[in-house]
């Protein structure tokens, strides 16, 4: 898995744990004190958040920080 790539499964993985938890991206963002554009570029792929950006959001949706991590392989 090249850098591309897992930025995107990560996003992926973001955002199917805040829909599963049915918590808005606007939400989301506020909660952690992001713009909602910031978290729409971390869910896309389109950034490579840093260690402290995932841990907060991991906090925020209430999930351990290695549950970011957890997806498919190709």
């Amino acid at each position: 898995m090249d850098k591309k790539e897992l930025q995107i499964a990560i996003g992926k993985r973001i955002r199917d744990l805040r829909e599963l938890k049915n918590i808005s991206q606007v939400d989301l963002a506020y909660a952690c004190n992001f713009e909602k554009s910031n978290l729409s570029r971390i869910e896309s792929g389109r950034t490579s958040p840093n260690i402290y950006t995932l841990y907060t959001i991991a906090l925020k949706l209430e999930v351990e920080l290695s549950e970011l991590f957890q997806f498919e392989k190709k």
